[in-house]
């Protein structure tokens, strides 16, 4: 989608990706398969490049910094550095003011034992390193035994955090370009299933205090990364209507992709302007939007037939060309757009059930 927003503004662009025939690499003028500790690989793809950026976490800090020497890599390594590790992560955050939920870093059953009794149950086990979609947690209920956990979890380092009863999951991305400029995106209010993103929903149906705050928050946390590009920053919504930073991921975010259909300025055509040093794009939202994330689930009776999505005048399809369907792999997205969200959600369930799919 990024590679879509370059071409329409003029851009040739290249994939890096270890893997051949990567969605982004079927439409670039060149795509480079090599492993990201190939340093002879990385710097030519350098070399054949003005700017570079990255559209997920899990690369070597060796890769950016090896590219990093012949061009501008924006967000900057150390953003990556930071936003790929828990521990790194949600200390920044408490370093600098941002509510989280109270955390512990562990290393042992010992210091898991310890951090339960300052923390308390419940809490959620999170490994420091990766981890997404609900991926390396592991949540503690009550008592329990510290060793065993330890030993099941099967991480050599870890966050305990202290379990959250919250109301709502929200998210904006921020936009920041090289003069500063920050442009927010409408918060999306996300409804997950199984860990996974299912619905975003945009106008969220919050306060707006609530909306105001969390994009403030978003903003300053942009802006104190020093973030040349995107950050998407998730919140929980507490019971008691308080604010917590949840994750943060320097690149386009599964909740923005309503932004594609929905806004004057998408996400990834606002990355592009971002790491070229062009003006920021308008963040203004035309329409209400419900965004569904498309799993791989939905092939296991073979290809679905779009015909329901494509016939609904208020539907827009986008499937990423990944090479092989699994459960809970995201293949694609719909977004409907309607005068209301609660039109939006309603034409979204008649979609799922046109596709067998249970609201």
């Amino acid at each position: 989608m990024l590679a879509i927003a370059a071409r329409r503004m003029g851009y040739r662009v290249h994939a890096y990706e270890p893997q051949p025939d990567c969605p982004a690499g079927q439409i670039c003028d060149v795509e480079v398969n090599a492993p990201y500790t190939d340093s002879a690989s990385l710097r030519a793809f350098a070399e054949g490049v003005d700017v570079i950026s990255f559209e997920f976490e899990n690369i070597p800090r060796s890769a950016v910094e090896a590219v990093a020497s012949l061009r501008p890599v924006r967000p900057r390594g150390e953003v990556l550095h930071i936003c790929q590790n828990r521990e790194r992560e949600k200390t920044f955050l408490q370093a600098n003011g941002f509510p989280c939920a109270p955390f512990r870093v562990v290393d042992s059953g010992e210091a898991l034992r310890m951090a339960l009794a300052e923390i308390g149950a419940p809490a959620v086990l999170k490994t420091a390193d990766f981890g997404y979609d609900g991926k390396g947690q592991l949540k503690i209920m009550c008592e329990v035994d510290e060793e065993a956990i330890w030993k099941q979890f099967g991480a050599p380092r870890g966050v305990l955090e202290k379990w959250i009863p919250f109301q709502a999951e929200l998210s904006v991305v921020c936009a920041r370009g090289l003069d500063g400029a920050i442009a927010a995106f409408p918060v999306s209010e996300n409804n997950h299933t199984n860990h996974i993103l299912d619905l975003s929903i945009v106008p969220a149906r919050f306060s707006p205090a609530i909306l105001d705050k969390a994009e403030s928050l978003a903003s300053e946390i942009t802006r104190r990364l020093d973030v040349i590009g995107l950050l998407a920053v998730e919140f929980f919504l507490t019971s008691n209507g308080e604010l917590l930073v949840n994750e943060l991921a320097p690149r386009p975010h599964n909740s923005g992709h309503f932004t594609f259909d929905a806004c004057v300025t998408s996400q990834f055509e606002q990355q592009l302007r971002a790491v070229c040093g062009l003006p920021l794009g308008s963040p203004e939202l035309l329409r209400p939007v419900v965004m569904w994330n498309i799993l791989g689930d939905l092939w296991k009776n073979g290809a679905p037939d779009w015909s329901t999505v494509l016939k609904n005048p208020k539907a827009k399809l986008h499937l990423y060309g990944k090479s092989e369907a699994r459960p809970g792999r995201k293949m694609g997205h719909v977004c409907v757009m309607a005068e209301t969200v609660e039109e939006a959600l309603a034409e979204i369930k008649n979609l799922q059930i046109g596709l067998s799919v249970k609201p």
